[in-house]
Order: C-alpha cells, then structure tokens, then sequence
C-alpha cells in the first residue's frame, strides 16, 4: 500500500482506477472491510480510494482521545494529498459517521453518501438497549480484563452473527488476527468515538447531498431503525436493502454492494462523468 503523511502520522492506503473518485471509509474492527470491493467490475469506471484509519493495519496511531471530527478531517487531508477535491463517499458503520461528518465539514468536498449501516443515529429504544445489554459492555468488560481477543469476538458475533469468523477469512485471511491486533484502537478510541458523536434532525438537514442508505437483509433490526431515521431526517435519501447480508455487508455480497453502488454514483456523477462499463442488473433487495 501507498502512505501519505496526515496530521503528523502516515496513513496506508490504495488508489486505484481512473474515474470518478470514490473515498471509501472502512468500518472499525476490521481495516479491510473495504477490499471486497476494490476488484469488483461494476466499480471499474471510477478511481477507488481505500484507506486504513488512523490505528488500524500499518497507519500510524494517535495518543489520545481520536474523535469523530478529527477522522473526517483526516479524510480531507487525504483527498487534499491526492489532488481530490470532490469525490462520492462510501461509509461503513463508524465510518458512515465519519463520512457524515465530512459532509458537515467539507460539503463541498462530497459530491455524493453512501451509509453502510451507520453506527449512528441511535435513538433510545428496546432494541438499542438490548445491543449495548449484550454486546457492547460485555466485549467492554472483556477488553478492559485484557482478553482482546475474546472481546473482539464476542462483538463481532453479536453484530455481524455467529458465522463471521469463516465468512471473513474466507474472504480476507488473516482479518481477524488483525482484528484483534488492532482491538485497542477500536475498543480504546473508537467505540468512545462514537458514543460521543451525536446526529440528530437539526445536522442531517444540512446535509444535502444525494445519499444511499444501506442495511443488510438480515442485519439486526436496530439497522433498520437507523435507516429509517436517516430516511426521515436526511433531506435527499433513498434507501437499499442487501439481500442475504448482515453487517458483513459487502463481505458477503460484494457484487451486488458493487453495482448497487455503481448505480446510485451512475445517478449523482459530477458533469458528465463516464457510463459504467459493465451490464447493470437490477439491485438485490
């Protein structure tokens, strides 16, 4: 991977393709959650950006606190690196809120959002207090025991299901190895991260872009929630549904995460851009 000097540190990443640039925004837990998608013909036609967040993989870490603002701004600076100055942005689950909040910041900087799956917005409800009762603070207390990897696990296989492990490795060995080496980025900066980020009406208003809300098929129903709530708050949102995914997402599906993509990118270009050069099928879901 390439290296690009950042906010005092390097960060690792792929630039890949000619196009329409696309800043993809990979989830925590795992730094490649994104890879599925860099070969996939559907995404041909554009220039494919993948980076490994700060603390992740071989990017450089920061001390500290590493909120949600300042990873947004760590997307900008990239952007600025490479001579974009306007891309589409794709986030996964955290990294669908640092993708919210580059559109907050640097508007201009998006032509268009793609919402993976969002860890945010959570509004109180049964279903979110059940998440956190059965997820989140037992792989917390697991963590702060010192079991990384039974904290890794139990979070994973309470959001993305039992099966998760053979799913990622089968497409990306050695992932969860990484996961775990990477678990005091996640658990120590970037789950505070986004307990901390807040979205309500009054933000998502502002922001105007195009966007693509996603959930898998047979995701939890708290990602229904979210997605329901950004349909409403979000001023130009419509709505995906991938079929036979969970949160894995684009892990399981990558072909029709790739052409669903594609499609809704197709329909915002910024003037004139290229057609997709592969046979569009109708959307999964």
């Amino acid at each position: 991977m390439l290296r690009a000097p950042v906010d005092g540190l390097e960060l690792e990443y792929e630039d890949r393709g000619a196009g329409e640039p696309v800043l993809l925004i990979h989830a925590g837990v795992c730094a490649d959650f994104f890879a599925p998608l860099m070969d996939q013909p559907a995404l041909a036609g554009h220039r494919l950006v993948c980076h490994h967040r700060a603390g992740y993989a071989g990017s450089g870490r920061v001390e500290g606190p590493l909120g949600i603002e300042r990873q947004a701004a760590h997307c900008r600076a990239l952007m600025a690196e490479l001579g974009i100055e306007r891309a589409h942005v794709a986030g996964h689950s955290s990294g669908a809120c640092i993708a919210l909040q580059l559109a907050l910041d640097a508007p201009a900087a998006v032509q268009s959002l793609a919402l993976l799956e969002p860890a945010k917005p959570a509004a109180p409800s049964p279903r979110q207090q059940e998440l956190a009762d059965t997820i989140f603070r037992p792989a917390l207390e697991r963590y702060t025991a010192g079991d990384r990897a039974a904290a890794v696990d139990v979070f994973m296989r309470g959001v993305c299901g039992a099966g998760y492990r053979e799913r990622l490795e089968a497409a990306l060995p050695g992932t969860c190895e990484q996961a775990v080496t990477d678990a005091d980025t996640f658990f120590g900066q970037e789950l505070p991260a986004v307990m901390a980020w807040s979205l309500g009406p009054e933000e998502a208003a502002r922001v105007d872009q195009p966007a693509l809300v996603v959930r898998g098929g047979d995701s939890l129903d708290v990602y229904r929630e979210r997605q329901d709530l950004l349909l409403e708050w979000l001023p130009n949102a419509e709505a995906f549904v991938l079929a036979s995914a969970t949160h894995l997402l684009q892990i399981q599906q990558p072909r029709a995460m790739a052409e669903a993509l594609a499609a809704f990118f197709a329909r915002h270009e910024t003037q004139g851009g290229p057609t997709p050069n592969w046979d569009p099928q109708p959307p999964s879901g």
